[in-house]
């Protein structure tokens, strides 16, 4: 069995942040911060999991669509 070295991405490296608006109930998600064009999201309870890239301007379409 071999075993290749693996460069980190910018995803292995990124800031996550929650909402400050997550309950104490960790159903909540995650957003990195600082990958360019990027807006990666997580399940806060699985931070080993899959993540989600969403394109930067259908993030901003998504979030800003729930103002009202």
């Amino acid at each position: 069995m071999s075993h290749e070295a693996r460069t980190p991405s910018l995803i292995d490296t990124a800031t996550w942040r929650r909402s400050s608006h997550s309950g104490g109930q960790g159903d909540c998600l995650e957003l990195a911060h600082g990958i360019p064009g990027l807006a990666p999201v997580r399940d806060s309870k699985k931070p080993a999991g899959p993540v989600i890239p969403f394109g930067r301007d259908a993030w901003n379409a998504f979030v800003g669509g729930g103002v009202g």
